[in-house]
C-alpha cells in the first residue's frame, strides 16, 4: 500500500468516525527536512564506532585484530 492509498483509507475512517481528515502525505516534508538539516548543522554526525589507529573507519585495526581475509576467519 502506498502513501496515497493509506491516506484515502485514513480519510474514509475519519469520515466514518466524524473526525477531522488527516493531512495529505508530503504536506510537512519540507519543514521536516529543514529541521533535520538545521539539527545536522548544530550537531554534526559522528562515527558510530571509533576509528582505528590509521584513522579510517572500517579498516582492520593495527593492534593485531581478527584476520578477515577468509570468510571463516581461519
Amino acid at each position: 500500500m502506498d502513501a496515497i492509498q493509506q491516506h484515502m483509507l485514513d480519510t474514509y475512517r475519519a469520515a466514518q468516525l466524524s473526525e477531522p481528515a488527516p493531512p495529505p502525505p508530503g504536506r510537512h516534508d519540507r519543514a521536516v527536512l529543514r529541521d533535520l538539516y538545521r539539527h545536522w548543522l548544530t550537531h554534526p554526525p559522528h562515527p558510530s564506532r571509533p576509528a582505528f589507529e590509521d584513522g579510517t573507519p572500517g579498516s582492520v585495526p593495527l593492534d593485531g585484530g581478527p584476520d578477515l581475509s577468509s570468510p571463516s576467519g581461519a
